[in-house]
């Protein structure tokens, strides 16, 4: 008999040691016999049917790693909101936008600027306003008499982190600038090229309940933010948290506290290995008919592009990396269905007017659909 290193040896009769003779006592032919087998038998199965350890195909030590280094340096001064952080990470690992919204005083902005401290890259941070012009997030042309010429001078928008408070406070004309940038990486100023920087991404936050004074986001404009992600308020156990530490003299906002701890070269190559998640066909078709499903809803007047299926493909590469795993599964992609599609379907007026939401929709359609196994 060949010995099996799974197998229980203490369980079988006169079996001491792994290289004794277990049966040898027992004559051939006996009821002992067929009962010894049965035991050997059955070990052997229940030693096959244990699971062995999941190791992933790619190594992502690196990526956890990281991962959870950002995420303790943002704990240091931000207080719950976890959730936000993970879906944060996500987005930057699938080299996305991110639009927040929430009501004032739910450290949106703060969350936003702790993250991109995380980062070894450039940052600037802009403030919409109604008068807001394209060339005051873009750059200039500026003439030089002593050349007779003129040069351009990059725009605020030339950074890798590019935090955009309010945005829903400048008017269509200002962001129309920001489609090329968010989408192609670049901006075109008297027919010359320009391209950015190397990561870059877009923090950009707005308040849904203040409306004098603000704009509608053009719907092109929203396509292009890979997550919208709605920042509540924080529980009662959290919010005592937050009072004890600022009684305590941890007042204020100690940006200091945070340093970074990825560079612009480690972000890259996290990405890349994002990009060679594992994805079954199946999950492919699944994210299609999600999104599809969209477009033939009765509830809604809008659904989603096929931008919005390539951003839950690569978001669902991204969280699927954060949580260890080289490959992604359905939980995945129904984790991240309504922060990739909110922002992109709009309901009809009389779903509207029934108190329905996007979400409520999205839900529904998760529902409908058949998840492969």
């Amino acid at each position: 008999m060949q010995n099996n290193p799974n197998m229980d040896y203490d369980q079988l009769p006169n079996a001491s040691q792994p290289n004794s003779e277990p049966l040898a006592s027992v004559a051939p032919g006996t009821a002992e016999t067929s009962a010894a087998a049965d035991a050997v038998a059955s070990t052997t199965s229940e030693a096959a049917a244990i699971p062995a350890a999941f190791t992933p195909r790619t190594d992502l030590s690196s990526l956890s790693r990281h991962a959870e280094a950002i995420r303790g340096e943002l704990s240091k001064v931000i207080v719950g909101q976890r959730d936000l952080a993970e879906l944060l990470l996500t987005a930057l690992l699938a080299d996305g936008h991110v639009l927040l919204e929430g009501v004032p005083g739910v450290a949106k902005t703060l969350t936003a600027k702790l993250l991109a401290r995380t980062l070894s890259v450039p940052f600037s941070r802009l403030q919409f306003t109604p008068d807001l012009m394209p060339s005051d997030v873009l750059g200039t042309s500026v003439f030089r008499p002593q050349k007779g010429d003129f040069e351009f001078r990059p725009g605020p928008i030339f950074a890798s982190v590019v935090l955009i408070d309010e945005i829903n406070r400048a008017p269509a004309k200002t962001q129309s600038a920001l489609f090329e940038v968010m989408e192609e990486r670049q901006i075109t100023q008297d027919g010359i090229r320009y391209p950015l920087p190397a990561p870059f991404v877009v923090l950009a936050t707005q308040n849904p309940i203040e409306q004098e004074g603000t704009y509608r986001l053009p719907e092109a404009q929203l396509d292009r933010f890979l997550f919208k992600l709605s920042v509540g308020y924080p529980t009662l156990e959290e919010e005592v948290q937050i009072l004890q530490g600022h009684h305590a003299g941890f007042g204020g906002t100690p940006l200091e506290a945070v340093q970074p701890v990825v560079s612009a070269a480690d972000l890259q190559e996290l990405r890349g290995q994002v990009g060679r998640q594992h994805v079954e066909p199946k999950l492919l078709e699944y994210i299609a008919r999600l999104v599809g499903q969209t477009r033939a809803h009765k509830g809604l007047y809008l659904g989603a592009s096929p931008r919005a299926s390539l951003a839950l493909l690569n978001g669902s590469k991204a969280l699927a990396a954060l949580r260890g795993r080289d490959f992604i599964t359905p939980e995945d992609i129904q984790y991240l269905a309504q922060a990739v599609l909110r922002h992109r379907i709009q309901l009809t007026p009389e779903r509207e007017m029934e108190g329905g939401t996007p979400d409520d929709v999205v839900k529904q359609i998760l529902q409908q659909i058949e998840v492969p196994r």
